[in-house]
């Protein structure tokens, strides 16, 4: 019996197609042609990936079996603890988990030195709404906590966008969304933490309790303790927001106007995409009950445009407008293009024909892309690509705005403004005040001629300490270790080393995420 003619030509190319990579070279296809790989074998994984995981979450929570075995899970952490301990602390601590399953480009070289602890907590534990507290394992994700929340009629007050970011990294590193103007980074809609230290103790630390702690986990990079646990506040939420679209030309006015959007708190929304050094678009929104059927955009259906290329329809157009989007797809709003990174591995993926076909895949999972990227697209990427966030007093934000376009000229930027209340951890404002800050956040391929990864980015760093302002700790740091210190407040963080016995346990962080150190 013969076989179609449609089977021995797929065949046929399916041979050519190895072939060609056998001529090439693997390395040079996944670096020239890294589309390929990505549709043909990282999108169907992904599907799978988040399948299972969705599955897992969901049968866990409603057979409620999350709470019993997250006791036990904590008890097993503490035992391996105990017996590194035992075996005499040679090494540091680390967490298990492999490098290439976590968000940051940085892959934990760390790992393969340190002790491996095994925290495998991915589940949501409680939802309390009389306290209006959700309870999470560290490893929970956005993607699952706004599939429940929401379905409940709930959500958290700031929800920071990619599916992926988990609790943990969120605690121990940052978070931030377009809500932050009102309640902060995620750290201050934490309400307690549960940690298992050096010691093998099980502490739980809340405003009133161990309040230390609880001041110094934030931003500690995992080198205070193990995260088992999160109290996070949780608010009532409305199935649409009424978002305002605005293109503003200028870069004076752009920043007077992202001020004045952000210091207004009827605004439950504030974002900005600066597209150019004077051309931007300016977002305000507000959760409403109601939608108008004629303006809805359900914006997270895979055929529709990517969100920052809808956006930039505004300006192009230069006109004002008003859209309804469902809350969970506002809140996902950059996931699917993972903001505008997703345009340089798949060229052609904001394309009406691959939307149609192929949307419902997208995006291929960041830990993933990792994993396969080789030491070829690693040094590339770390060489000619930008990946950073910057946070600056909004006081500073149209010199911010100069320096970034001076030193890197990277466009589309992610402008989200955040409150930054008085405090004792690593990061707080200069004074004794609450005070307005931005994230600036540059992703992509840099277009000034002089652009030196190492030199470009340590003339930002520089310009963002002499303002007072911060770095995420994700990115690639170039920092020393004088500099590093003079950026973040250590005196608690390294008060609490001392007083915790993490020295001995846990790596600075300094040594733990600073390309100077791990060089």
């Amino acid at each position: 019996m013969t076989k179609p003619a449609s089977a021995r030509n797929y065949r046929s190319l399916v041979v050519l197609f190895l072939l060609w990579i056998k001529v090439k070279g693997l390395d040079y296809v996944i670096v020239h042609q890294r589309w390929i790989f990505v549709c043909l074998f990282l999108l169907p994984l992904s599907v799978i990936f988040d399948a299972y995981y969705y599955a897992r979450a969901w049968l866990i929570f409603k057979m409620c079996s999350a709470p019993k075995l997250h006791d036990q899970r904590v008890r097993d952490i503490q035992r391996q603890v105990r017996d590194w301990r035992k075996e005499g602390t040679k090494t540091y601590m680390c967490t298990g988990r492999p490098g290439w399953l976590t968000v940051s480009l940085r892959v934990g070289k760390y790992k393969k030195t340190h002790k491996n602890i095994m925290i495998n907590m991915m589940d949501i534990l409680e939802v309390d709404t009389k306290r209006q507290v959700v309870r999470v394992e560290p490893l929970a994700n956005m993607g699952q906590v706004t599939a429940l929340l929401n379905s409940i009629g709930w959500t958290l007050p700031v929800l920071p966008e990619l599916d992926d970011l988990t609790v943990g990294g969120l605690v121990m590193g940052t978070g931030i969304e377009s809500s932050s103007h009102i309640y902060g980074l995620f750290q201050h809609i934490c309400v307690a933490y549960e940690l298992v230290l050096a010691d093998g103790s099980l502490v739980r630390c809340t405003e009133e309790e161990n309040t230390d702690l609880f001041h110094a986990v934030p931003w500690s990079c995992g080198t205070l303790g193990f995260l088992v646990a999160a109290e996070i506040k949780i608010v009532p939420a409305k199935p649409w927001v009424k978002l305002h679209y605005e293109p503003v030309r200028g870069l004076e006015n752009i920043c007077k106007r992202f001020t004045e959007a952000s210091a207004n708190k009827q605004n439950t929304f504030v974002e900005g995409l600066q597209y150019s050094l004077d051309s931007a678009v300016i977002m305000t929104g507000t959760m409403t009950d109601h939608a108008e059927p004629d303006k809805i955009n359900r914006i997270g259906l895979h055929f529709k445009p990517w969100f920052f290329k809808h956006v930039e329809g505004y300006l192009k157009k230069d006109c004002v407008g008003v859209e309804y989007i469902p809350l969970r797809h506002y809140y996902h709003r950059h996931t699917r293009s993972i903001f505008w990174e997703l345009q340089d591995i798949i060229p052609f993926g904001n394309n009406p024909v691959f939307r149609w076909l192929f949307g419902w895949m997208v995006p291929p999972k960041i830990s993933l892309l990792k994993l396969t990227q080789g030491e070829t697209i690693r040094r590339l990427y770390e060489q000619h690509h930008v990946l950073q966030d910057m946070l600056v007093p909004m006081k500073h934000l149209q010199d911010a705005i100069t320096r970034f376009h001076k030193d890197i000229e990277v466009y589309p930027l992610w402008l989200c403004p955040f409150l930054l209340p008085p405090g004792r951890g690593m990061v707080h404002p200069k004074g004794q005040e609450e005070e307005l800050y931005v994230d600036i956040g540059a992703y992509g391929e840099p277009k000034v001629k002089h652009f030196e990864a190492k030199s470009s980015t340590s003339q930002l760093e520089k310009f963002v300490r002499d303002v007072h302002g911060f770095q995420m700790l994700y990115a690639d740091v170039y920092m020393e270790r004088e500099e590093f210190w003079e950026m973040f407040d250590g005196q608690l963080y390294h008060k609490l080393r001392d007083e915790l016995g993490c020295k001995e346990a846990f790596p600075e962080v300094y040594d733990k995420i600073c390309k100077s150190a791990r060089h």
